[in-house]
C-alpha cells in the first residue's frame, strides 16, 4: 500500500485489498477519519462525526477477515448517512434546532440497520437542509454546506452533506434520501453518482411526511460502489408495508447487461426547460458514449408538460405536515422558508391534494407507455452547474423557490421511477456536470448499467477537488 491515497479508494477496491489483507479496515478507517478532520471545516459535509466508534466497529471488522468471516457485502467499508435518518444511540436532528437532542434514540432506519448487517464502518451523520425540504443545503442547526470544488458554491440538496462527504474522500459510500431530487441534485454538483432508487427498493421508516415521493438511495464514487450498497439495502423490512420483496443482485447485472442494441430516448430539455450550454455539451457527450457503445439513441422527449404544479401540492402539503408536529413554542425556530411553504400548504384542500395525487398517477402511467418504446430516458441531471452557496435560487432567479432551477428531478419522484446521475464533465471553471439515466420501474440494474458504460468512456475518478 505503499503511495496510496487510501481515501481515493471505491468500496470495491477497499474490499478487495482487505480479502487480499494488503490493508485492513482499521488502517482505512483512520485514514478517512483524517481526512474528516482535514476537510470537514472547508466543506461542513458532518454534522456528527464519531471516531471512536467507527474504529471500534474497524477493529471488529479487522477480526472477521482474519478469520476469514466477513459479516456481509460491505465488512469494514466507511459508510457515512444523512441525518434524515434514524440512528440507534446517535442523535438524529434533522438539521432543526426544533429537535429535542436528548432522543431518545433507540431505532436504526432499515437503511441503517442493513449497514450494520452488511458489517459497514459507520462514521457519523451528514448534514441536510431543515427536514431535507429543500434542493441545497443549509439549516438554522447547521449552517452552509459547500461545495469541495469551490467553496463558494452549493452542493446542491437535500444530501448535500452526503454528496460533499463523498466528493472529498471523507468516505468511499453515503446514504442519501430524495424526495424530489435530493440524491441526483447534489451528486451531479458535487461529481459523483447518486441513484433514487425503484421506490420500493430500499424500505423507508419511519414514513416520511412526504409520502411517497421520499426514496433511500447510495451515493458514491463509482457505478460498481452504486450497485454494490444499493445491493446491500434492498432487503424487505416489516416497517415498511410499501417495501419490494428482494429483487436480484444489481451489482451482479453490471456484467451481464448489454448496453448494445438498447433503445434509448434523449431529451435535451424535456420538451420545455432551458439547459445552460455547457450543460448541454456534457450531456450530449454522454449520450454519443452509450452510441458508441451499441445503443440505439433517438431524440424523443417523453410528451408530458411541467408537472410541477401537482409537485408542489404534495410537497407544500408534506412540509406543513412538518410543522405542525413542532411544539407551536418553537416554531419560530424553523427556516423562514420552510415556513413559508407550509403556509400554502395548509391552504390546499383535500380535494385538491387527490387532484394532485391523480396527475401524479397519470405521469406515471404516461412514461410507462413512453416505455415500451424505449428501455431508457436520458437527459440532463440539472440544466446549470452549482451556484452561490447559501441560496435557494440562482443569483437574479425570478422564482424563489429551488423548484424553479431543477426541472428534470422531481418528475421521476412521482413516477416511482429508478433514475441515476453520474458524472459527464466539468463546465469550463472546473465544475462537475452530470447526466442523468432513467428506467421503467425494477430497471434499477439497466439503468445502473448505462451509467456504467459512460462512466468508462467518459472516466472523472483520477479528477478530484483541488
Amino acid at each position: 500500500m505503499q503511495n496510496t491515497d487510501v481515501t481515493r479508494l471505491s468500496a470495491t477496491e477497499l474490499l478487495g485489498l482487505y480479502r487480499r489483507r494488503e490493508l485492513s479496515p482499521v488502517e482505512a478507517t483512520r485514514e478517512v477519519l483524517a481526512r474528516i478532520d482535514a476537510q470537514n471545516a472547508r466543506t461542513n459535509a458532518y454534522c456528527l462525526v464519531r471516531d471512536d466508534e467507527a474504529l471500534a466497529s474497524a477493529r471488529q471488522s479487522e477480526q472477521r477477515w482474519h478469520a476469514g468471516e466477513p459479516a456481509g457485502l460491505l465488512d469494514g467499508v466507511p459508510v457515512s448517512v444523512k441525518d434524515l435518518l434514524l440512528t440507534s444511540g446517535w442523535p438524529t436532528l434533522r438539521g432543526s434546532l426544533t429537535t429535542d437532542k436528548a432522543g431518545p434514540w433507540t431505532a436504526d432506519a432499515p437503511a441503517v440497520a442493513r449497514l450494520r448487517e452488511h458489517g459497514a464502518v459507520l462514521l457519523g451523520k451528514t448534514t441536510t437542509p431543515e427536514f431535507g425540504w429543500k434542493g441545497v443545503t443549509d439549516s438554522p442547526l447547521t449552517g452552509v454546506t459547500r461545495n469541495p470544488w469551490d467553496p463558494g458554491r452549493t452542493t446542491g440538496g437535500s444530501s448535500g452533506g452526503a454528496a460533499a462527504a463523498v466528493a472529498a474522500g471523507m468516505g468511499p459510500l453515503a446514504l442519501g434520501t430524495d424526495g424530489g431530487g435530493s440524491i441526483r441534485i447534489p451528486a451531479s454538483f458535487c461529481g459523483i453518482v447518486g441513484l433514487k432508487p425503484t421506490h420500493g427498493r430500499v424500505p423507508v421508516y419511519p414514513p416520511s411526511t412526504f409520502g411517497t415521493l421520499s426514496h433511500v438511495g447510495p451515493m458514491a464514487r463509482t457505478v460498481a460502489d452504486a450497485a454494490l450498497l444499493l445491493d446491500a439495502l434492498g432487503s424487505p423490512d416489516y416497517r415498511d408495508p410499501l417495501a419490494l420483496d428482494r429483487r436480484a443482485p444489481v451489482s451482479a447485472e453490471l456484467d451481464t447487461l448489454e448496453v448494445s442494441g438498447l433503445r434509448v430516448a434523449y431529451s435535451p430539455a424535456l420538451g420545455y426547460a432551458k439547459v445552460d450550454p455547457e450543460v448541454a455539451a456534457a450531456v450530449q457527450r454522454a449520450v454519443t458514449a452509450l452510441e458508441q457503445a451499441g445503443a440505439v439513441v433517438t431524440p424523443a422527449d417523453p410528451g408530458f408538460a411541467s408537472p410541477l404544479p401537482a409537485f408542489d401540492v404534495l410537497w407544500y402539503a408534506g412540509a406543513a405536515k412538518v410543522v405542525d408536529d413542532i411544539p407551536e413554542d418553537r416554531r419560530y425556530l424553523i427556516d423562514p422558508g420552510l415556513a413559508e411553504i407550509a403556509e400554502e400548504g395548509r391552504r390546499y384542500s383535500a380535494v385538491g391534494y387527490l387532484q394532485a395525487l391523480r396527475e401524479r398517477s397519470e405521469l406515471g402511467i404516461a412514461m410507462g407507455a413512453f416505455h415500451q418504446t424505449y428501455d431508457l430516458l436520458v437527459l440532463p441531471t440539472e440544466p446549470i452547474v452549482a451556484f452561490a452557496a447559501g441560496a435557494e435560487v440562482p443569483d437574479g432567479s425570478a422564482q424563489p423557490r429551488w423548484t424553479s432551477w431543477t426541472p428534470f428531478t422531481y418528475p421521476f419522484n412521482m413516477s416511482h421511477q429508478p433514475a441515476a446521475t453520474v458524472p459527464c464533465g466539468f463546465s469550463a471553471s472546473g465544475l462537475p456536470i452530470g447526466v442523468q439515466v432513467v428506467g421503467p420501474r425494477h430497471a434499477d440494474g439497466l439503468v445502473l448499467a448505462a451509467c456504467a458504460a459512460i462512466e468508462a468512456a467518459l472516466p472523472w475518478r483520477d479528477r478530484w477537488p483541488a
